[in-house]
């Protein structure tokens, strides 16, 4: 397999500039996700990197080889769209040979590489049906295996699980997860669903507004993300945001709330901007329901979850936050409860939405 190297990538529709200088290096082998919300250029990138789009600035390498120039044919990459854009008439064998007959794969070959894929994905059995006789997975799979059957250099998927239910996306992606630890192929896998890309990318290239607002890990997204918009888009319930005053305590911040609640922190004081428009973000299993909580609260909303109960609630200032109880929580719509927030787990944003993190 081969990296991919975007080097100040630029695309323009017209004069509205859709992705501007952006560089990012993918390295061989790797699980990259990108995501974000519809519109932010996750699809635009990731068509520039197959050739379906042209770049209006910048260069793009696979292996070490400049292809931005090249046509889609040339590039050596495998594309996997939402839409399994499969042949109605043709069987699943031919689905799967037809692209290998147009560049002349000899027939053997094709034989062994349908072999292999078709044992890989579990779908030796339905290689001599059509399209119309199977199942959304088994398409999926179809449209999967035409890519692997490529032995390509890398495999670009446009948001492969989004036609499919709730229950068929689950185990689609325990699929991928597993093709990838077999293969080891560099893979980009587009999505706007935070679940898939958590739990498939080794790492994660979050994008809002045409730009990329941070690449890392997905531990290190979710546990220290670089802006608001990644702590909102990323986590479920998002991140809670909280205006706050700050003092000095020993040079790390000490937060009060609105009602004079403190929240200690292990945020640095030094760095932080001047100004008092300051939000404090935590995320919900920080928070927890406690009888010798400090802060307390009136529950609006109650989700029970089974193994644990999100609880939605109002603090005596009039801010909300989600919290979190067991899941055998008896807490009920309209009860007073107390919080107690695990600090050291808290960031503060500025008013530009860039985040300040506790020591590590």
């Amino acid at each position: 397999m081969s990296s991919i190297e975007l080097d100040s990538v630029s695309k323009r529709f017209g004069s509205v500039e859709v992705i501007s200088e952006l560089s990012l290096t993918i390295h061989s082998g790797e699980f990259i996700a990108f995501l974000g919300p519809s519109g932010c250029g996750k699809s635009t990138l990731l068509r520039m990197i197959a050739g379906l789009e042209t770049v209006n600035g910048g260069e793009i390498r696979i292996g070490g080889e400049r292809v931005d120039h090249l046509p889609p044919g040339a590039r050596g990459v495998a594309m996997v769209f939402q839409h399994y854009a499969l042949y109605p008439h043709m069987t699943v064998f031919d689905n799967l040979a037809f692209g290998l007959r147009n560049i002349g794969t000899a027939a053997d070959e094709i034989a062994r590489r349908i072999e292999e894929a078709a044992r890989i994905l579990e779908i030796s059995h339905l290689l001599k049906r059509k399209p119309g006789q199977l199942s959304g997975g088994q398409r999926q799979r179809v449209a999967i295996g035409r890519a692997l059957v490529k032995d390509p250099k890398a495999y670009l998927f446009d948001e492969p699980l989004s036609n499919l239910d709730a229950a068929l996306r689950v185990r689609t992606r325990v699929e991928l997860a597993r093709l990838h630890q077999q293969t080891r192929a560099t893979t980009i896998f587009v999505t706007h669903d935070q679940v898939e890309a958590m739990t498939l990318a080794s790492r994660i290239v979050v994008m809002n507004a045409r730009k990329v607002e941070q690449v890392g890990t997905p531990m290190e997204i979710y546990g220290r993300p670089a802006t608001e918009f990644v702590a909102r888009f990323v986590g479920s319930p998002a991140m809670n945001f909280l205006p706050v005053k700050i003092s000095d305590r020993g040079g790390l911040v000490s937060a009060v709330l609105g009602d004079g609640s403190v929240i200690e922190t292990q945020v640095p004081v030094a760095g932080l901007p001047s100004g008092s428009d300051l939000r404090l973000g935590v995320r919900a299993e920080a928070i927890r329901a406690h009888a010798e909580g400090a802060i307390p609260a009136q529950v609006e909303v109650v989700e029970r979850l089974g193994d644990r109960t999100h609880l939605h609630v109002h603090l005596m200032d009039g801010s909300t936050l989600v919290a979190e109880d067991s899941g055998m929580s008896q807490v009920q719509p309209g009860d007073s409860v107390r919080l107690a927030v695990e600090g050291a787990t808290a960031h503060l944003f500025d008013a530009d939405g860039l985040a300040y993190h506790a020591r590590q």
